[in-house]
This record gives structure tokens, sequence and C-alpha cells, in this order.
């Protein structure tokens, strides 16, 4: 065996379809596109929603809602889940660090459950019950700006 010896197997390369090259080669004068229409053209090809005409289905289905392109999205904490955390500062690295909340969310801390301890917890935004009960129980609730 030589390098210059090696060939691909027989079947493994095809020959590439010349259109256009006369009435002998198969697919001459149309170069195989049929006679007149939208397909004849170099062109051809329709948008993939394209339906022939019929009216498409992404234009029958009746449209509903609206999305706010100012939304602020949260990742909730519940009181029970901060107060089951063996320290007394709660930031949101520490919640990151922890798995309760996931990178880039912004963090606001529900009332459901009790504090049973003094926190000082610092989040993105609080609700009102969550705020009363971490004050009551002698903590303090800081917001990030």
């Amino acid at each position: 065996m030589k390098l210059n010896e090696l060939k691909p197997d027989p079947g493994a390369r095809k020959k590439r379809r010349r259109v256009g090259c006369g009435p002998g080669s198969g697919l001459g004068k149309t170069s195989g596109r049929g006679n007149k229409g939208a397909g004849q053209h170099s062109a051809s090809e329709f948008d993939e929603r394209f339906e022939g005409g019929q009216m498409p289905l992404y234009r029958r289905i009746p449209k509903r809602g609206f999305n706010n392109v100012n939304r602020v999205e949260y990742a909730v904490v519940n009181l029970d889940r901060l107060a089951d955390l063996e320290t007394d500062s709660i930031t949101v690295e520490l919640l990151r660090e922890k798995g309760l909340v996931r990178k880039g969310m912004r963090v606001k801390v529900l009332g459901n459950g009790e504090v049973g301890k003094a926190l000082t917890v610092t989040a993105h935004a609080f609700t009102k019950s969550a705020r009363d009960k971490i004050e009551k129980a002698g903590g303090r609730a800081e917001v990030i700006a």
C-alpha cells in the first residue's frame, strides 16, 4: 500500500449533479425545476410558516396574555428554611452556597414559618409578615437596593 494508491471505497463518493448542462444531462433547460411558478427561481424557498396561501397556523390561533418586559423575577425563601440555617447572619451569597436559590436571581423572603432566634437577613425583598416576624424575634431585615 502506497500513499498515492489510496482511494475511497466504491460508492463512498457521489458525482456532483450538474444542472443546466444541455438536454443530454437529463437536467437541461429548466434544470429539474419544472415549468413556471415560484419554484423555478433561485430564491424559491418559502418561509417555514408559509402554507401555500392558506391562513397560517400562527395567525389562526387566538393570541392571549401579555408579557411584561419590566417584570422582576424573585427566588422565594420561607422563614422556616432560614431558621434551619446554623448562622445568625443570612445573606444572598449564603443562600446560593446552601442551594436555596439559583445564581443570578433576586431573593424575596416570605413569612411562612417561625423564627426562634434573632437573625440579620439581607435580601432584595421581604413580605410584610416576614419583616414583622424577623423584627419581633429581635432581628433585622435589610433590603439590598
